[in-house]
């Protein structure tokens, strides 16, 4: 029964889900085609499915999930259908639509920003939850940026007085005295990624003046030590390269009605020879604690571009051969 030959017809409800499911030049329609194993053809406002009758059920079950999340004027991106299609692929469909309907939070230019991943959503629901998130996977992974709108929609609903964004600045060592500029200026280019996403999500102008107002303060990881830090969102990035004490330093910062989220990527370590990374040690230490939570992120999780996570799979291929191997000559 499962390789008969079967075809099923899904009508178009709206203009929305038209631009949504097909894409630019069909491309969405010819990704699933090929992902799924069906054949596709549009008449009018049908959608008509076409192959062996599981791939044709499962291909039906994507597309009624899809327009379910595209009527609400959510814009599905190639990266939004490709994900969708793996969790139809391995029997989570039902995950899609609780994916897509979380908005954390709307950037000035009225972008939604919500997960984009399973990873994604057990972070954020993990960032709701708990005190101390730890959030811990490769670059373009939303680790960061995830985490600071949550945090502007902390401050928004006055859950917290203030948002503090930090990083070990540690390419610089001890060489920050060799820089030209006062100390603000010397440390700006380690904190650069962080004023990035923060004016995406608020625009510069609000940026501004969040800043002169004390309610978003960006500063490195140096400038936390002997603080206790009060009713705050508190964002650790680039965790991997703090060391064992820098860590215990940073954690022990939280003060009443605080939340925590440190992130990192335990691949990409700049610790000089000898100092063993914080990020790494504090998962076996913190692993039972209760309102402590770790969320570890994997290249599917990638939000970039697509060959991104391509990149990403044949560096961590080379890797494990160089470790088996030994390095080329």
């Amino acid at each position: 029964m499962g390789n008969s030959r079967s075809e099923a017809k899904i009508t178009i409800e709206s203009i929305n889900n038209v631009i949504n499911l097909f894409g630019n030049y069909d491309e969405n329609l010819k990704f699933i085609e090929k992902e799924m194993e069906v054949k596709i053809v549009t008449r009018g406002s049908e959608i008509v499915i076409l192959g062996n009758e599981r791939n044709v059920r499962k291909a039906e079950r994507l597309f009624k999930k899809l327009m379910e999340v595209s009527k609400d004027e959510y814009g599905l991106s190639y990266h939004d259908i490709r994900y969708a299609v793996e969790l139809v692929k391995s029997g989570n469909e039902f995950q899609i639509k609780s994916l897509y309907q979380d908005v954390v939070c709307v950037t000035a230019q009225g972008k939604q920003i919500k997960p984009k991943t399973l990873s994604q959503k057990i972070y954020v629901d993990a960032i709701r939850d708990n005190d101390i998130v730890f959030g811990i996977g490769p670059a373009g992974t939303g680790k960061t940026y995830l985490a600071m709108a949550m945090a502007m929609s902390s401050l928004k609903n006055k859950e917290v007085n203030r948002i503090i964004l930090t990083r070990p600045a540690v390419e610089a060592g001890e060489k920050l005295g060799f820089l030209p500029g006062d100390l603000q200026e010397k440390v700006d280019p380690y904190l650069r990624p962080l004023y990035d996403a923060l004016y995406d999500i608020l625009g510069a102008d609000s940026f501004q003046k969040h800043m002169e107002r004390g309610m978003i303060e960006v500063a490195p990881l140096a400038y936390m030590r002997g603080r206790t830090l009060d009713d705050s969102f508190i964002i650790l990035d680039e965790a991997q390269n703090t060391t064992s004490e820098q860590m215990k330093m940073f954690l022990t910062r939280l003060g009443f009605g605080s939340k925590a989220v440190i992130t990192g990527d335990i691949t990409q370590i700049d610790l000089p020879r000898g100092k063993f990374s914080g990020l790494e040690e504090v998962q076996s230490i913190l692993k039972d604690i209760k309102g402590i939570r770790f969320v570890y992120f994997n290249e599917k999780d990638v939000v970039r571009h697509k060959l991104v996570q391509e990149i990403i799979k044949a560096y961590e291929r080379f890797e494990k051969l160089e470790e088996e191997t030994g390095p080329p000559n």
